[in-house]
């Protein structure tokens, strides 16, 4: 990125890092503005099980992006880039630093490089699949998705009815599968990155947090789940469990945590399995966005249980032009 660009962070990584607090001291030091990139946190009600800055903590410092839909409702990458490009851009013309904080690697991605043009919705293709999905089962459709789009059948689990709707959809409206419309999307990026030119202009320095010891970000795992039960997480999700207009298929019953103690209200589990589960959720999460941050490009890393972060971070940053 070019530094004649106006300046960003995005401060990534795993789950339970110590993103949150790092980016409080940033917020600190610098004219930063916080931008949230949480596929749970946008979500209202869901405030224990996703671990969100509290009331206090936000009122003091603002994350934009945080409690913009009810649980209801889907959220995308592309609104996300559309909702994160006007916050960067707002916060920018303020004189301000934006600063995105979280672990949804896919919402960064998008940001990076853009997003692949997808057909629009049709509620009449919909219809037919979820027909299909009702008399078949969502076994038969994603075996359908692997015949047409293998490499998003390997991505997306048989028991992700929304995404693998998206996938067959994109096929059925326009011919070519989700997959090469994305190909076609990265193979724009290389030829912009080639020309020097990108999506996103900011001149963005990225850094990711983390314990250098993966089995004491186990440990924190283990404790803060332990902590959320303690602070009422069963009976935040008992609120939403009674809504009556939420299903265990929606995104946002889906996020780790959410969906053990769903299945815990259903009967499903114990409360003994729905704890285990949950904890072992979170450090799949955590695995997969290790794998995400282990190819990442330009990311300069940080101990989680470094002493001097703060002036490691700020040092960092101002090598890279983002302040004087």
């Amino acid at each position: 990125m070019s530094k004649h660009l106006p300046p960003a962070i995005f401060l990534m990584g795993p789950t339970a890092a110590g993103k949150t607090d790092l980016a409080l001291e940033l917020a600190r030091t610098l004219p930063c503005e916080l931008i949230s990139v949480d596929s749970a946190l946008v979500y209202r009600g869901m405030d224990i099980g996703t671990a969100k800055p509290s009331r206090q903590l936000l009122a003091e410092f603002p994350h934009q992006l945080i409690d913009i839909r009810d649980p209801a409702e889907s959220y995308s990458a592309a609104e996300f880039r559309s909702d994160a490009l006007q916050a960067m851009q707002a916060a920018t013309a303020r004189g301000r630093i934006p600063l995105l904080v979280g672990g949804t690697m896919l919402y960064y991605k998008a940001l990076l490089e853009g997003l692949a043009e997808m057909p629009a919705a049709d509620a009449g293709v919909r219809a037919e699949l979820e027909a299909q999905a009702a008399r078949d089962g969502w076994e038969a459709l994603h075996r359908e998705l692997a015949a047409v789009d293998p490499e998003s059948a390997a991505r997306i689990h048989p028991n992700d009815p929304q995404r693998l709707t998206r996938a067959l959809e994109v096929y059925r409206v326009s011919g070519r599968s989700m997959s090469a419309h994305r190909q076609r999307q990265q193979a724009q990026s290389l030829e912009l990155a080639a020309a020097g030119m990108g999506p996103l202009p900011y001149n963005v320095v990225q850094l990711a947090i983390a314990p250098a010891d993966r089995q004491v970000l186990h440990a924190r795992i283990a404790q803060r789940f332990e902590q959320m039960l303690a602070q009422g997480f069963i009976e935040e999700v008992e609120l939403l469990h009674g809504r009556g207009d939420l299903q265990a298929s929606m995104s946002s019953i889906r996020a780790v945590g959410y969906r053990q103690v769903w299945d815990y209200l259903d009967g499903r589990l114990s409360r003994s399995e729905m704890q285990e589960r949950g904890v072992i959720a979170t450090r799949q999460l955590a695995k997969r966005q290790f794998t995400w941050l282990r190819s990442w490009a330009d990311l300069h890393w940080l101990d989680s249980l470094a002493c001097d972060n703060l002036p490691h971070a700020l040092k960092y940053l101002q090598a890279n032009a983002i302040f004087d």
